[in-house]
């Protein structure tokens, strides 16, 4: 049986790499803050992360915060991973981050070359936003009697579990190296999702359109975020809806 160790095994997608991965009868380790008893902070390394590593020989790391810190965790992680004699570290990102000028994917582009500079064995998947992100945004600008929306984006939601269930297949093969993106099924205009949100939720609301300003947001509007050459998930954003507020 193989022991994986999962960063971020509590997070919205690390959880369900780890189930997916225990279901297929292999040993996972859950390494987070707070997990026991592998609760440690990446970002400041430590005996308690070479424990961790002891023995294992393939790494998903899940963990990340769009607060800061994910470059020195990758820098602690691939150095004990070196030590601990890792020979796979598989590692999320997000389908955009060498043409969106964000902030975090910026960071997460970064991490990349961290972990490609590593001289561990790696793979990188890179995936579009999770359903769940698009509703804790929706959940946000809803809360003003008008919706506002970036004027002219569109996004391409995707499946956490889908996403949890090739990262868990990704984990279980040799290093890959930058393997094709996964995109949701479908590319649609902010408005068109956020209106399938408001009717899930039994809200409504007017939405508004605003014209931005910047080279992020040209990013964004010209798709530098969308695959849609890789729509492979299968899970459409009005599913998951049902799924969560039916």
């Amino acid at each position: 049986m193989t022991t994986i160790l999962v960063t971020g095994g509590t997070g919205t997608l690390g959880r369900h790499v780890a189930e997916r991965l225990r279901t297929d009868g292999h040993g996972v380790r859950v390494l987070s803050r707070h997990a026991r008893p592998y609760g440690v902070d990446l970002r400041a390394g430590g005996p308690e992360l070479d424990a961790a590593l002891a023995g294992v020989p393939t790494v998903v790391h899940c963990a990340s915060s769009p607060r800061g810190g994910d470059e020195e965790a990758a820098e602690r992680l691939t150095a004990a991973a070196r030590r601990a004699g890792v020979g796979h570290l598989v590692y999320i990102s997000i389908v955009g981050v060498d043409r969106v000028p964000f902030g975090y994917y910026r960071t997460k582009y970064a991490v990349e070359r961290r972990i490609e500079r590593s001289g561990l064995g790696f793979t990188i998947l890179r995936t579009t936003q999770f359903h769940d992100l698009l509703v804790s945004l929706f959940d946000t600008l809803a809360r003003s009697p008008v919706l506002p929306l970036p004027a002219h984006v569109r996004d391409q939601p995707v499946e956490v579990t889908e996403v949890a269930a090739r990262l868990a297949e990704l984990a279980l093969a040799a290093p890959s190296g930058r393997v094709p993106d996964l995109g949701g099924p479908e590319v649609r205009p902010l408005s068109s999702l956020a209106r399938a949100y408001l009717h899930a939720t039994g809200r409504r609301r007017a939405i508004a359109g605003l014209p931005l300003f910047g080279p992020t947001y040209r990013a964004f509007r010209s798709g530098g975020h969308l695959t849609p050459e890789r729509a492979v998930g299968k899970g459409t954003f009005e599913e998951y809806l049902g799924r969560r507020f039916g």
